[in-house]
């Protein structure tokens, strides 16, 4: 997937008038978020097991090239073939050639956040080979021609009448609207027949075990069982973070990932995948092959700052949680990673200048950090970003301030560090602004408020100080008790 995170404004702005996705955005708060807050009410041990999946996550960071070695290791003893890519290209690469070299006519895909960096299925399809998505969201967003608007939940922006219209070729305005359970069989009608003839699978992994070379994948729907079951091959794609170091480890990260993603005790499904088929097992590929992918995830390990983000586990809470994400939604942000996470990864993985807008759209109101089952402190992170960006820190070239906006904001530090001087700057505002006020308000303002009074009025500074206003309350509260 290409990057087009210089989008946002305008894409936040679209979002914003369009209705029917403000409708839809709403479901990602009543749906998913309060259904965490559920589920987290009703277990019992909730903030343990956030403390503990946090510890887990920080230990196997902390020594992700042994926990990689022991993984590869542990999958070539079950029997599968395990590829280190550096970046997309040479994943997606890869995965063509194993495809290529076995006469693949048909891939069928499960969700994978990590397939989408690598813009995997266009690949597949550009190559000549029929690519499906099975993952019901997944498979209306490919339908669309869309990407992912959600973590959890790809289509979450779609009404039925838009899926309707885009599994049926015989629907049009006016016909009655199939409701959800119609809508899904419609799609597997459809998938029955790319399932019976696919040659190969691709899916995602949730977690991948070290010690056993297990994969685990937590679905809601049967293809991603399917999926790792019917082709003679199966093909696993994984970012290299996504690892803990045991089955007891994988225990606890399962109940806090379902929990916060969802709101369920359990997911429908937690397939685990231990290589292929044994010779006196009925079920399962012929050969199993782990792709785990770099792709600038280093420069988030090398930095001490910013590697707390490689502990996220793909639940999508930070979104569900965030207001910002909920108004602006998915597409806004312009890279396969969504919602606050993304304003902290994709900055970082497809570079800081063009992904600017992406640090600065949140309020800092910390609901993501409250949220995230594995405390990643994403407020601390954003600020970090908006510090680069400001001064260049990390590249010159990546500076996104102006010589004047810097120097505007030097000023405004001065005049902070002083109570006089504080108040003079005060009056002097009051007094520069107040010809373009209207009843003590401004509604149109020229730069730098300017962004403020698109969506809402401006009030003018008052003519008092705070200070000055409690200390005449208290002299006249001295006044009656005397």
């Amino acid at each position: 997937m290409k990057p087009q995170t210089t989008h946002f404004r305008f894409k936040a702005s679209q979002t914003l008038v369009n209705d029917q996705i403000q409708q839809s955005l709403e479901h990602v708060y009543t749906g998913f978020h309060e259904g965490r807050l559920t589920a987290a009410a009703n277990t019992d041990n909730w903030e343990e097991l956030r403390t503990k999946g946090k510890a887990i996550k920080d230990h196997t960071i902390a020594h992700l090239d042994h926990y990689l070695d022991l993984l590869a290791d542990s999958v070539e003893k079950n029997g599968g073939h395990v590829f280190f890519a550096d970046d997309a290209e040479e994943a997606r690469q890869h995965i063509l050639g194993l495809a290529k070299a076995n006469d693949v006519k048909t891939v069928i895909k499960s969700k994978s956040m990590v397939s989408e960096e690598m813009a995997l299925a266009d690949a597949l399809i550009d190559a000549g080979i029929e690519a499906v998505e099975t993952d019901l969201g997944e498979y209306i967003i490919q339908l669309a021609g869309e990407t992912p608007y959600h973590l959890i939940a790809p289509a979450v922006h779609k009404s039925r009448k838009d899926v309707a219209a885009l599994l049926s070729d015989d629907f049009k305005d006016g016909d009655p609207v199939p409701d959800a359970v119609q809508l899904t069989r419609m799609a597997r009608s459809k998938l029955r027949a790319v399932f019976e003839r696919a040659d190969m699978s691709v899916t995602g992994v949730n977690f991948a075990v070290a010690e056993s070379g297990s994969i685990a994948l937590v679905t809601n729907e049967g293809n991603g069982r399917m999926s790792t079951s019917v082709p003679r091959i199966h093909v696993a794609v994984m970012g290299m973070e996504k690892i803990v170091p045991s089955i007891q480890d994988l225990s606890t990260m399962l109940r806090i990932l379902i929990r916060s993603a969802t709101g369920q005790r359990i997911s429908t499904y937690v397939t685990m995948v231990n290589g292929p088929r044994k010779p006196d097992e009925e079920d399962g590929p012929e050969e199993f092959h782990l792709v785990i992918m770099n792709n600038g995830r280093d420069r988030l390990l090398a930095e001490t700052r910013m590697r707390e983000s490689l502990n996220c586990i793909r639940c999508g809470a930070c979104l569900n949680a965030c207001p910002v994400y909920r108004k602006v939604g998915g597409h806004a942000y312009g890279w396969v990673y969504p919602g606050p996470i993304g304003s902290i990864v994709s900055p970082v993985l497809t570079g800081l200048k063009d992904a600017s807008n992406l640090p600065n759209a949140s309020s800092l109101c910390g609901a993501c950090h409250s949220a995230c089952p594995v405390k990643i402190n994403i407020p601390r992170m954003l600020l970090e970003l908006r510090w680069r960006t400001a001064e260049g820190k990390v590249d010159a070239r990546e500076r996104t301030s102006s010589i004047k906006e810097r120097a505007v904001w030097k000023a405004w530090r001065f005049g902070m560090m002083g109570r006089r001087r504080f108040d003079l700057g005060a009056r002097v505002a009051r007094i520069m602004i107040r010809p373009l006020s209207r009843g003590g308000w401004i509604k149109k303002a020229p730069p730098p408020i300017s962004g403020w009074t698109v969506t809402r009025d401006f009030p003018l500074i008052s003519p008092k100080s705070l200070k000055s206003l409690l200390s005449v309350r208290t002299k006249h509260t001295k006044r009656d008790l005397d």
